[in-house]
């Protein structure tokens, strides 16, 4: 019984020591950085506590059109030369996206008619395969033949792998340029 008045008697002990000395970790992170020295960095770097309250900081990306500090906005004396560059603009980026699309269109056939030789070749050499190995004589007769051009058809097989490879690797490219220059793909892969 002694025992345990002891231990309790420590544990409130304890308990009080801890929350009269205790301080949260974010005051403890406020006073070890207004004790560290300054830097003399060019950079201005923001947190919760420096984060100006009463400006706007800038915002990274294109400036609207009614801004009047911007020395390219259209004036109202010259609608007609922003309505023919907007046109050309417009017209431009239309042949743009139809030239990104016509490549993204043939690397797709181009992938496509890949595959299809390299089903092919791999059809064929199941084949040969097969009748090899059905005729127990033509094996014994033919094995040197028969290990050349096996060795033959697995390296064009590799080959025509490597250029399927190569070709969708240039098809995700074409696909990856054509995002960045905002053209919406109507069919996904």
């Amino acid at each position: 019984m002694k025992r345990m008045a002891c231990m309790a008697a420590a544990v409130v002990i304890l308990l009080g020591v801890s929350a009269a000395t205790g301080q949260s970790l974010g005051d403890a992170a406020r006073a070890a950085r207004k004790n560290k020295p300054p830097t003399t960095s060019t950079t201005r770097h923001y947190d919760n506590d420096n984060l100006p309250k009463d400006e706007h900081l800038s915002v990274v990306g294109p400036e609207s059109s009614g801004d009047a500090s911007n020395p390219q906005a259209p004036t109202p004396n010259a609608p007609a030369d922003a309505a023919k560059d907007k046109a050309a603009e417009a017209a431009d980026h239309q042949k743009a996206a139809e030239d990104l699309q016509k490549k993204i269109d043939e690397q797709k056939q181009k992938v496509d008619a890949l595959n299809h030789e390299l089903d092919l070749a791999q059809r064929e050499y199941r084949l040969r395969a097969a009748v090899m190995y059905s005729d127990a004589g033509n094996r014994l007769r033919n094995s040197a033949n028969w290990d050349k051009e096996d060795a033959q058809y697995k390296q064009d097989i590799a080959e025509k792998q490597k250029a399927i490879d190569a070709a969708r690797q240039e098809l995700e490219n074409a696909q990856e340029e054509a995002r960045k220059a905002g053209l919406k793909q109507k069919d996904q892969e």
